[in-house]
């Protein structure tokens, strides 16, 4: 992991701050929208946040064809700058965030909603190409 030192003047005092300094901004745009393409059910997540495993849980109770391809910011280097990009794609940087079949459903509430509605289910069946019945619904 590479550092860089930020200063910031702060009440007359100088202070430096380490800064974590990843993949370019460009990149990190670059995998969202490539692993996005590249998975029917694709989730931003941490492993540590209890809203990714709500909303992880609300996937699981569809069945184990609903289970998405998860990229856990925290596990790599480049989580800040994924994470950054994020908020630039869909104007948020917190996680989860939750795409289906290239479109971008939301956070937690908004996956657990769908789950409960139903709506979650016949989005994963067209994502995936199965009958909406093959999925668990609430």
């Amino acid at each position: 992991m590479k550092a860089a030192l930020v200063i910031l003047v702060l009440a007359g005092l100088l202070i430096a701050v380490p800064q974590e300094v990843g993949a370019s901004s460009d990149e990190a745009l670059q995998f969202v929208k490539q692993f996005i393409a590249e998975h029917p059910i694709a989730m931003f997540s941490k492993s540590y946040c209890p809203y990714c495993a709500r909303a992880k849980q609300a996937f699981k109770a569809l069945g184990p064809d609903a289970e998405p391809a998860v990229v856990e910011l925290d596990g790599r280097e480049d989580g800040y700058a994924i994470q950054d990009a994020l908020g630039e794609l869909v104007g948020r940087r917190s996680v989860p965030q939750v795409f289906i079949d290239g479109f971008h459903i939301g956070g937690s509430d908004d996956t657990v909603d769908a789950y409960q509605s139903g709506k979650l289910a016949k989005l994963v069946a067209k994502a995936t190409g199965k009958a909406a019945s093959a999925f668990n619904t609430k």
